[in-house]
C-alpha cells in the first residue's frame, strides 16, 4: 500500500535559473527602454532639421523594434523553467498498461537506408513492454519493394532478436546499436557460454522458427496511395493513415511516434510515459509526453548546433507553462487528445462523425468505441497476431480534418534525458542538409504563423499568455532574417560612407547600445553552460543562427509569403540520412563542409565578403578623417561578423580540400556583394 501512495513522477523548479532570468528581463528590458528613447529622439531630431539621411536611421530602428518583440516573445521561455523525474520502478503491474501503437514513417530509400528503418522498427518491437499490448507500424511513402522485403526481414530477424533481449534484459535493442557496441552493457553474460552461444546465433539471418513462440508485437507494413490532384501531406498524411489504419487493427488510446532514423536507446521509454497516463490526477488533460531528441553521429565539435540544445532549453520553460508543443517524433500521444472525443456526445449521430474523419464506418465505429470505453481493446488475439506475422496494407487515401481546436483544454509534459537517452537518432553532419533541414522547419513554422491558427490570435482564450507567447516566438522565429539583413547591411553601408547611426564613445548611451548587446550575449553564454555544454557551443549556436538567417531563414519566409498568395507550392524535402564518408571525415575532424547550392551559400558569401569590405573601407576612413568616436559601433558589427563566420573566408580561400566553398560560388557571391552595396548606397543618399 505504502508504494502505491508514492509519486509516479515529480516536477522540478529551477531556482537558480528562474532568478537570474527574471533579473535579465528587468535590466535588459530597461536598457532597451532607454535605447527607444534616443531613437525617438534622434528620429525627431532628423526629420525637423534632415542634416543626415532618414532611411537608414528609420530602417535600423525597425530591425532594433523586430528584434525587441521577438525578444519579448522569447522572455516566456525563462519565466519558469522546470525538469521532471521519472520513477518507472513505482508503476502497478504489466496488467494494468493500456496498449501501445508505434507509428515510424519512411519515404525513400535512397535517402533513408531500410537497414536504418528495419534498426528502428525491431527496437520498437523490443520496447520493455508487454508484447500482446504493442503493435507497430510503418508507413512507407515510397512504396518500395525494397522496403517490404525488408519488414519481412526484419520480422523473421525479431523471431530471435526479442527472446533473446527479455532473457538477458539488454539495454541496447536495437541491432544495429548492439552489434555495434563494446561488451560493457552485457559486461555481467560475457562468461557465460550460453549467452555467448545465444548471441552468436542471431548474429546470422536464417529462416528457422523461434521454438519458443513467444508472444510478438504486432507488425503492419502499409503503403498509401497518393493521387496528384490531390495533396498528400507529407508525414503529415501518413500519420493520418497510420491513425485510420491502427483504429481498425489495433486501436490502442496511445500512439508513440517515431522518425525512421530514431531507434529506441532505452527500451523503458515506454513505462517512463506510462508514469504520467496512469498518474489519475494528471492523466485526464495529458495530451502528449515529450522526450528529447539525441543524436548518435554527433562530433565533439557539433559545428552544425546538431544537439538542437537551443531549443531544448527553451523546452524547459515552455513545460513549465503548460508543456511543450509536439517535437516532430518521440512523443507519446493520447488518441482521445487526436479525436478530441472529449468533445463527442455519447448520443451523437455517427454519420455526423463523418464530416472530420471521413467516410470509413469501419473508423468510425473505432472513433465510437473509443468515445464510449476511453480504453479500447485489441481487435487482434494474441493467437491472431503469432498467426499473421505482419500485415500489409495498400491504403487509399481518406483523410481525418478534424481542427485544432480538439486539443483545446489539454497541458503537455517533457520528460528530461536520463543518463541514457530514450531515443537517438541521425542528425546532419554537412552544412547543406543542415540548411535544406533548418529551411523545411522554418517554412512549416511560417505557414502556421500566417494561418488562422497563428498562435497570438488562436492562443487567446485556448491557453495563458506567457503559454501563447511561447508557440508564437517558436512560429515566427524566421521573422529574424529582416532584422538580420537589416543589421548586415544598412550600418556597413553608412560606415563607408560616413554616415553615424549609433551615438558616439562619449555618448552616455553607448553605454545602453553597449550593455545590451553584452547583455544579450552574457546571457546566451550562461543559459549554454548551465545545459552542461561547452563554451564552444555557444560559439557554434551563434554561427549556425547567422547562417540560417542569411540562408534557411531567408527562403523559408519568402516561400511561405508566396504560398499564402497562391504564387507558390510549398515541397517537402527529406534529410539525407545515407551520410558519405568524406562528409563524416571532415565533420569528425571540425571543418565545415561547404559543398551546397549556390543557392543556399551564396547569401551567407555574399553577406560575409560584404561585411569584410564595408570594414576595411570604411576603417581606412575612419583613420583618415579621425571619427573613431562617432563611428565605433559600425565599425565593430562588421568585424563581430567576419570573426564569428571566419570559416567561410577559411573556405573561400584558405581550403584546397573537397569541402570548400567553389571559386564560381565566391565570384558569383563577390558579384552580388557589389551589387548590395552600389544599390544601397544610392538609396541612402536620402
Amino acid at each position: 500500500m505504502e508504494k502505491t501512495r508514492l509519486p509516479l513522477h515529480l516536477c522540478h523548479e529551477l531556482k537558480t535559473d528562474l532568478i537570474i532570468n527574471r533579473l535579465y528581463m528587468f535590466f535588459l528590458g530597461t536598457a532597451l527602454l532607454a535605447l527607444f528613447y534616443y531613437r525617438t529622439t534622434t528620429l525627431s531630431h532628423i526629420i525637423r532639421t534632415r542634416e543626415t539621411p532618414l532611411v537608414p536611421h528609420l530602417l535600423v530602428f525597425i530591425s532594433e523594434l523586430l528584434f525587441t518583440f521577438l525578444w519579448v516573445l522569447h522572455q516566456a521561455f525563462r519565466w519558469r523553467p522546470v525538469t521532471r523525474t521519472v520513477y518507472p520502478d513505482r508503476l502497478p503491474g504489466d496488467v494494468k498498461f493500456p496498449p501501445i501503437d508505434v507509428f515510424i514513417c519512411t519515404a525513400d530509400p535512397s535517402k533513408e537506408p531500410s537497414l536504418g528503418v528495419m534498426n528502428t522498427v525491431i527496437s520498437a518491437m523490443a520496447l520493455d513492454y508487454p508484447p500482446d499490448k504493442l503493435a507497430v507500424y510503418l508507413s512507407d511513402d515510397g512504396g518500395s519493394y525494397l522496403t517490404l522485403h525488408a519488414v519481412r526481414e526484419a520480422w523473421k530477424f525479431s523471431k530471435w532478436w526479442l527472446p533473446f533481449c527479455r532473457k538477458y534484459e539488454l539495454q541496447t535493442r536495437c541491432p544495429g546499436a548492439y552489434f555495434s557496441a563494446e561488451e560493457s552493457s552485457d559486461g555481467r553474460f560475457i562468461s557465460c557460454s550460453e549467452f555467448m552461444a545465444e548471441k552468436k546465433e542471431i548474429e546470422v539471418m536464417n529462416d528457422a522458427v523461434d521454438s519458443s513462440q513467444q508472444v510478438m508485437p504486432i507488425l503492419a507494413y502499409v503503403a498509401r496511395e497518393k493521387r496528384p490532384s490531390r495533396p498528400h501531406h507529407f508525414k503529415a498524411g501518413a500519420l493520418n493513415t497510420l491513425i485510420r489504419v491502427s483504429a481498425v487493427i489495433s486501436n490502442a488510446p496511445y500512439i508513440l511516434v517515431l522518425d525512421c532514423d530514431h531507434y529506441c536507446n532505452d527500451p523503458t521509454s515506454a513505462r517512463q510515459a506510462m508514469c504520467y497516463y496512469l498518474d489519475p490526477e494528471i492523466s485526464p488533460k495529458l495530451a502528449f509526453v515529450q522526450f528529447h531528441q539525441k543524436f548518435h553521429n554527433l562530433s565533439g565539435h557539433d559545428l552544425y548546433d546538431s544537439r538542437l540544445n537551443y531549443y531544448w532549453r527553451r523546452w524547459l520553460g515552455f513545460d513549465g507553462l503548460g508543456g511543450p508543443s509536439i517535437s516532430g517524433c518521440n512523443l507519446y500521444l493520447k488518441r482521445e487528445a487526436l479525436y478530441g472525443t472529449k468533445n463527442i456526445k455519447n448520443d451523437i449521430d455517427l454519420n455526423h462523425l463523418k464530416k472530420s474523419f471521413g467516410s470509413s464506418n469501419e473508423l468510425i465505429k473505432s472513433i465510437s468505441k473509443n468515445c464510449e470505453l476511453h480504453l479500447s481493446n485489441r481487435k487482434l488475439t494474441d493467437a491472431q497476431a503469432k498467426e499473421v506475422g505482419f500485415i500489409y496494407f495498400s491504403v487509399v487515401e481518406d483523410t481525418i480534418t478534424g481542427e485544432y481546436l480538439h486539443c483545446q483544454g489539454w497541458i503537455s509534459v517533457l520528460v528530461d534525458p536520463p543518463s541514457r537517452p530514450c531515443f537517438l537518432g541521425s542528425c546532419p553532419t554537412n552544412l547543406s542538409d543542415t540548411l535544406v533541414q533548418q529551411g523545411r522547419w522554418a517554412l512549416g513554422l511560417m505557414q502556421i504563423s500566417l494561418s488562422k491558427y497563428c498562435a497570438l490570435l488562436y492562443g487567446r482564450g485556448r491557453m495563458s499568455t506567457l503559454h501563447s507567447m511561447c508557440y508564437a516566438a517558436l512560429s515566427i522565429d524566421p521573422i529574424y532574417v529582416v532584422p538580420f539583413y537589416v543589421l548586415a547591411i544598412v550600418p556597413q553601408i553608412c560606415l563607408i560612407r560616413g554616415i553615424p547611426l549609433y551615438p558616439k564613445v562619449s555618448d552616455p548611451f553607448f553605454i545602453v547600445f553597449a550593455l545590451v548587446f553584452f547583455a544579450s550575449q552574457l546571457k546566451h553564454v550562461q543559459e549554454v553552460l548551465s545545459y552542461g555544454d561547452s563554451l564552444m557551443s555557444s560559439l557554434y549556436e551563434l554561427r549556425m543562427w547567422m547562417m540560417k538567417s542569411a540562408s534557411s531563414y531567408l527562403y523559408a519566409s519568402l516561400g511561405a509569403v508566396l504560398d499564402k498568395i497562391g504564387l507558390h507550392t510549398a515541397h517537402f524535402t527529406l534529410t539525407d540520412k545515407a551520410g558519405d564518408d568524406e562528409q563524416a571525415r571532415l565533420y569528425q575532424e571540425g571543418r565545415y563542409d561547404f559543398q551546397a547550392s549556390p543557392v543556399l551559400i551564396a547569401p551567407i558569401c555574399s553577406l560575409y565578403i560584404f561585411n569584410v569590405v564595408s570594414f576595411v573601407v570604411g576603417m581606412a576612413r575612419i583613420v583618415q578623417t579621425k571619427s573613431g568616436g562617432e563611428m565605433l559601433v559600425q565599425a565593430f558589427i562588421p568585424l563581430f561578423g567576419v570573426i564569428v563566420n571566419y570559416q567561410v573566408l577559411e573556405g573561400m580561400v584558405l581550403r584546397k580540400d573537397r569541402g570548400r566553398i567553389s571559386a564560381s560560388v565566391s565570384l558569383l557571391s563577390a558579384v552580388i556583394a557589389i551589387f548590395v552595396l552600389c544599390f544601397g548606397s544610392l538609396i541612402f543618399i536620402y
